[in-house]
């Protein structure tokens, strides 16, 4: 038991790591890709493409946005 414990420990630091905003804002997207993919008659090519391309701006807001409010914050 003590080894599935080690192992899930292992993916979670992985996963989650330093910032859960990131792993939050990544499975939503792919959570809505699953949708369309389930849902509608996207084709692949065109669905990742626009997976591609929502994953960037969810990346960037994850990291930026608590600098902003840090920096902010601070100027207080």
């Amino acid at each position: 038991m003590r080894y599935v414990t080690g192992f899930g420990r292992v993916w979670w630091d992985f996963v989650i790591g330093e910032d859960w905003r990131i792993a939050a804002g990544v499975g939503a997207v792919l959570a809505a890709g699953a949708a369309l993919v389930a849902w509608t008659g996207v084709p692949d090519g065109v669905l990742t493409v626009g997976l591609g391309a929502a994953l960037v701006p969810v990346v960037v807001a994850s990291i930026v946005a608590p600098v902003w409010r840090a920096r902010r914050a601070s100027s207080r």
